[in-house]
């Protein structure tokens, strides 16, 4: 790379950009800017050519073309090793450009803007300043391309430490996160045209993702898989933005158990805990209060809550964070943790503890399971359940108290895996049979694993009873009321054996299945 004589500036986002350039003004580069940019450097101070200026034709087409041009273009693209490509630079009179600070109008922003109407979004679609990055990131041989502020410290001190040179390795690193800002900006465009395409169907057919590494973890699910974990480019991050304030490294798995356990807890509007172990709940409590939840939670399961991962609703207090000291817990999720709390919670180093937004689904996201060669792209299953809508098919309808545990029960089982069976008081939890091939061995699991009584329970099963023998299971055990979808070529013969075991039955008209 030849020592960077000439600059260019053009960005949307202004943050450290007057520090930048007097950086590169007291390195005696050369300023080229348009627009707002130009503007603001003006304001801050630092003297910076119009590309009006460079081109010798104006900006047109209310600034749609203005750095489209051969004399910027291949001021950007000449490939310096190339004897004639700076010799056709010198007879046509145009300056290298050696260094591109681009990023790109506010396109997700104005999408999310209340109002914005379909013609405002369009013009912040982007032309000039992907052509601008794209060129500088192919030619980075000999260009250096900044998208994000947060490097603008980093090529600074390049270019002070390596006479106006940025080495080599720094130059690709900033292609490659120059080439993924292009793409997320063009997959946010797809994705928004998809939408306001009338005759699209619900997934577009075609779906682009841009990613970006956000930790690497010491392995995958197990220590011989190498891994790292990715979040959406400019999307809201891992857990909608989480921050660990203690503990170890996070593994894969500590990030799974703890997804499902933040959205299970979610599904409450009362003080929540949920104590999740291989991704299923051993425990799920609600109470007055983060330590009455807690309690309710660990007394359903506390041998297989050992080494869990247990999420709240509420912001761990002192209460909860003494709660949990004779338990050992592999990570704590919670929306907030007081100074006294933490102080207590701070006594176990290793415990990790993540802060972060309570769960709230997006009414756009999809949720991508991979298989190989392919993704399933779905709608999460995170809409409220109609309670209201439950049928009762039985001669005895539930009482007020079964039916609240009949609701406690079902939101439990949609993050339990098929085939499930929830069985629960009121408020807790009693015995949780997950992921079994029949439903009748998820029925006699429920029960085996139950520490608590079972006489006078609900249960609550994911998908419908293909035979009455996983309800006459349930029935022995004690539970005097099922909250199932329905829908079983033998429903009949199921109601007939709730009405004969004196079984309230309610028929959600919804599965929960999670495979």
């Amino acid at each position: 790379m030849l020592a960077a004589r000439r600059a260019l500036l053009s960005v949307s986002d202004k943050t450290g950009l007057a520090e930048l350039a007097r950086g590169l003004a007291d390195l005696d580069i050369e300023i080229v800017s348009t627009g707002g940019t130009l503007r603001a450097l003006a304001a801050a101070g630092v003297p910076a050519r119009a590309v009006a200026d460079v081109t010798g034709f104006p900006e047109i087409l209310d600034g749609r073309v203005k750095t489209l041009h051969p004399r910027i273009h291949a001021g950007i693209l000449a490939d310096r090793r190339r004897e004639e490509h700076l010799a056709t630079l010198a007879s046509e009179g145009i300056e290298r450009i050696d260094l591109v600070v681009v990023n790109l109008y506010p396109f997700e922003r104005t999408v999310a803007t209340p109002g914005a109407t379909y013609d405002e979004i369009v013009e912040q679609i982007d032309i000039g300043g992907p052509a601008m990055v794209r060129a500088a990131a192919k030619n980075h041989a000999s260009v250096a391309v900044v998208v994000d502020p947060e490097d603008y410290p980093a090529v600074l001190e390049a270019l002070r430490e390596h006479g106006r040179t940025i080495p080599d390795e720094q130059r690709r690193a900033l292609a490659r996160k120059a080439f993924g800002h292009t793409a997320a900006y063009d997959a946010a465009v797809a994705q928004w045209l998809a939408g306001e395409t009338p005759e699209e169907d619900t997934f577009p057919t075609s779906l682009a993702l841009s990613l970006e590494r956000d930790l690497v973890p010491r392995y995958g699910e197990n220590p011989h898989q190498a891994a790292a974990v990715y979040s959406i480019v400019d999307g809201p991050g891992i857990f909608a933005g989480y921050r660990q304030l203690q503990g170890k490294e996070l593994s894969w798995n500590n990030l799974l158990d703890a997804d499902a356990a933040r959205k299970l807890v979610a599904l409450f509007d009362e003080p929540a805990v949920a104590i999740v172990k291989h991704n299923n709940p051993c425990g799920v409590g609600r109470g007055v209060d983060g330590v009455a939840a807690y309690r309710r939670a660990l007394e359903c399961d506390p041998i297989s809550a050992f080494g869990s991962i247990v999420a709240s609703n509420r912001v761990c207090d002192a209460g909860l964070a003494h709660a949990l000291a004779d338990l050992f817990v592999e990570v704590l999720i919670v929306p907030g943790v007081d100074e006294e709390a933490l102080s207590i919670l701070a006594a176990k180093r290793n415990q990790r503890v993540l802060v972060c937004p309570p769960y709230v689904p997006e009414p756009a996201s999809a949720e991508l399971r991979a298989i190989d060669g392919g993704f399933l792209a779905q709608e999460p299953d995170a809409a409220p359940d109609d309670f209201d809508s439950w049928t009762c098919p039985t001669r005895r309808p539930p009482s007020e108290e079964e039916r609240r545990a009949l609701e406690f029960a079902w939101r439990v089982a949609r993050y339990v895996k098929s085939n499930a069976i929830v069985i629960s008081g009121a408020d807790g939890t009693v015995g949780i049979g997950a992921g079994q091939m029949s439903r009748v061995d998820a029925c006699r699991l429920a029960v085996g694993k139950a520490r608590l009584p079972v006489e006078g329970t609900v249960a609550a099963s994911d998908a419908f009873f293909p035979f009455r023998d996983g309800l006459d299971l349930l029935a022995d055990a004690g539970v005097t009321a099922v909250a199932h979808p329905g829908g079983s070529k033998r429903d009949d013969e199921v109601v007939a054996a709730a009405d004969e075991r004196g079984i309230a039955l309610l028929l959600t008209g919804r599965r929960h299945f999670r495979h």
